[in-house]
């Protein structure tokens, strides 16, 4: 692992989502830990063949371990809504199909729901964050969030990605679309991960 006192720490982050390496940096801009997107090492996303959110981090990690030569940091995340029986989870990045665009996934999200009101809208925000500190690490850190809300009939705000502009957390009255970088850091189920992350880190 590359570390040294007072000195930057340096992960390739398993994701090529400019938001999301935005986010978790941001996240740890008091930290010596940065992150660094897959993409600036020329890696190629993996197929996310596995049925849980661990399962799809390890293998995320892995690969951007083994071709960057550095320790990996992945999540894997997602939205679970209650009235869906918990989709889209895994495959949220993909619920409307495998090229999919946010928009996309909302679309679909809102047709399923159409009929759907009240309490059975409820929904969570999922982020599981794995760190291997080479390749073939056998132990793993493993670290995660869960972000509670409901889902709103209609998008709403401009900011964060993905399904934000349908998130409304538990009491807010906004989506997750239409807080602030930092509120959204202080409640959100990556912070909540990335947070105990920079913990077990720090106690290395």
């Amino acid at each position: 692992m590359i570390r040294a006192d007072n000195m930057e720490r340096l992960f390739v982050l398993a994701s090529n989502n400019r938001g999301k390496v935005d986010e978790i940096n941001r996240l740890l801009s008091e930290t010596s830990v940065r992150v660094v997107p897959q993409s600036d090492f020329g890696v190629a996303a993996v197929e996310e063949t596995g049925r849980t959110f661990v399962e799809n981090a390890i293998l995320k990690a892995r690969e951007a371990s083994r071709v960057a030569a550095l320790p990996a940091i992945a999540d894997d995340s997602g939205l679970e809504v209650d009235a869906l029986g918990g989709a889209p989870g895994v495959r949220s990045s993909r619920f409307a199909g495998e090229q999919a665009s946010d928009a996309d996934n909302n679309r679909r999200l809102l047709e399923l729901l159409e009929n759907v009101s009240g309490e059975q809208r409820a929904a969570r925000f999922r982020c599981v964050m794995v760190c291997l500190r080479h390749e073939n690490d056998p132990s793993p850190i493993i670290c995660e969030g869960t972000w509670e809300g409901s889902i709103v009939c209609r998008p709403s705000g401009s900011g964060g990605f993905g399904y934000d502009p349908l998130f409304r957390p538990e009491g807010s009255d906004k989506t997750a679309a239409e807080l602030s970088g930092a509120e959204k850091d202080r409640a959100s189920h990556r912070g909540m991960a990335l947070r105990q992350l920079v913990r077990m880190l720090q106690g290395e």
